[in-house]
């Protein structure tokens, strides 16, 4: 049975004029505010609060949005082995490739070389400029995130919003729904139901995305200005344009081989991916993207499960981010790191990456626990690149949605959870309409 079937009982969609349409919408709001930055930085900066009240809209509904897909999807399974199989071979994946991606930042690093001929003297550089980062890098440890995951009480995810806190709930819930069987079902249904006026106030939340990204890319310009940009133009580029390669070529050679495009999948998540441009927040795409990625076919324990914990573990943009950073503070300071220590980087970056999964920042605090622990590279060599990291925090948002994205396509159909019907449908533009909520899962339990 297709998890996803046309209802014919729904009228047929209304073609949207082109300036209704969202992503054209946000694109134009991009624009603006870049403009509005450049001319008028006071101007600008001062639009800081539409960016951030428009992530806290999103941020209110995200909590509810995993719990009920996760809930409702677990409890819909006939087989509770498939959940631990599910998050098994997600797991396997980020692994794989978040160690490719560290490994490619290294390779791109040596080859271009965007810090040599700086010639920085390391006794010149502003400790205090990083010195926040220094003290969160060095309060996050793997085993203090992972006693995080373990909320102070049933509805404390609720209040804080913590993703991993949120699915840990979520998990425990929909196994006990499923493991009482029929005694559970007036729960699941009443679950469901109140899952539709949930995904309307997302589809509602989302009309105000053109402001948030108005108001975000003018506070960047206004405040960082694109002169920091050039300043360090070497670095910039380098790490967008190997972004782009390990999305085209990496995740391209992924999507092929388990039968789909990755930019038809690019494509089909525009939406997402500018409103993430405009924010430089991947959680304010968190729920469409979940949406969007049942509707393409993906059942919906695996959606729920793997896109959240996608969020924390599978950074392939951070990933990325960090060995090339490394590598460019020690170029510029003329410091020869040996093989061995490059080794022991890429070890060091994948734990702390998942060690500060979820703290605002995460990227830089990252780098900078992964700096502590090869002292020939300055801490404070972070000041370097302080001016253009949030730049280059987009690119990472960016690039670590698109791998979540495929991450959870890729694991849909390993698990044999995936509707290749619906997914060519939907990344050839033509998206069929998802089904009333209990036969979505019926088909998913089968």
């Amino acid at each position: 049975m297709s998890m996803i079937e046309i209802d014919q009982t729904a009228p047929p969609p209304r073609k949207q004029k082109f300036h209704q349409i969202l992503y054209v919408q946000v694109i134009i709001a991009i624009v603006i505010g870049i403009a509005l930055g450049y001319f008028k930085p006071e101007l600008g900066e001062a639009m800081k609060p539409l960016g951030d009240a428009f992530i806290k809209l999103v941020k209110l509904i995200i909590a509810p949005v995993i719990f009920l897909t996760v809930t409702t999807g677990i409890a819909g399974m006939t087989d509770l082995k498939g959940v631990g199989r599910v998050a098994g071979k997600a797991f396997l994946y980020f692994m794989v490739f978040s160690t490719v991606a560290l490994i490619l930042g290294l390779m791109v690093s040596h080859l271009v070389q965007p810090g040599a001929g700086l010639h920085v003297d390391p006794a010149t550089l502003d400790e205090k400029a990083v010195a926040d980062y220094v003290t969160k890098a060095h309060d996050t440890t793997v085993t203090g995130f992972l006693m995080h995951v373990i909320p102070d009480s049933l509805v404390a995810p609720f209040v804080t919003g913590d993703i991993l806190q949120v699915l840990f709930v979520a998990v425990l819930f929909g196994v006990s729904l499923a493991l009482i069987g029929e005694r559970g079902r007036g729960v699941t249904r009443a679950l469901n139901a109140l899952g539709r006026p949930i995904f309307k106030m997302v589809a509602i939340l989302m009309r105000a995305a053109p402001i948030g990204a108005f108001g975000a890319m003018a506070f960047t310009i206004g405040k960082y200005g694109i002169r920091s940009v050039l300043n360090l133009a070497a670095l910039v580029g380098t790490f967008y344009a190997t972004a782009v390669l390990f999305v085209v070529v990496v995740l391209g050679l992924v999507a092929r081989y388990n039968g789909f495009s990755i930019l038809k999948l690019v494509r089909y998540i525009r939406e997402e991916l500018l409103l993430v441009l405009g924010t430089s927040s991947s959680e304010a795409a968190l729920p469409s993207l979940m949406q969007k990625l049942e509707r393409a076919g993906c059942a919906k324990p695996v959606v729920g499960l793997v896109v959240p914990t996608g969020y924390s573990f599978n950074l392939d943009g951070t990933n990325i981010y960090m060995t090339m950073a490394a590598l460019f503070i020690a170029q510029a300071c003329d410091i020869q790191l040996t093989w061995g220590q490059q080794i022991l980087l890429l070890l060091v970056a994948m734990l702390s990456s998942k060690g500060a999964a979820g703290v605002t920042g995460s990227g830089f605090i990252t780098l900078a626990a992964t700096l502590s622990v090869v002292p020939d590279v300055p801490v404070a060599g972070m000041a370097l690149i302080l001016g253009v990291d949030r730049f280059m925090s987009e690119c990472r948002a960016l690039t670590n949605l698109v791998g979540n994205a495929t991450a959870t396509v890729v694991v849909a159909r390993w698990e044999g959870q995936l509707d290749k019907a619906a997914l060519d449908a939907a990344l050839d533009g033509h998206p069929l309409p998802l089904t009333d909520a209990p036969a979505r899962d019926e088909a998913t339990a089968h």
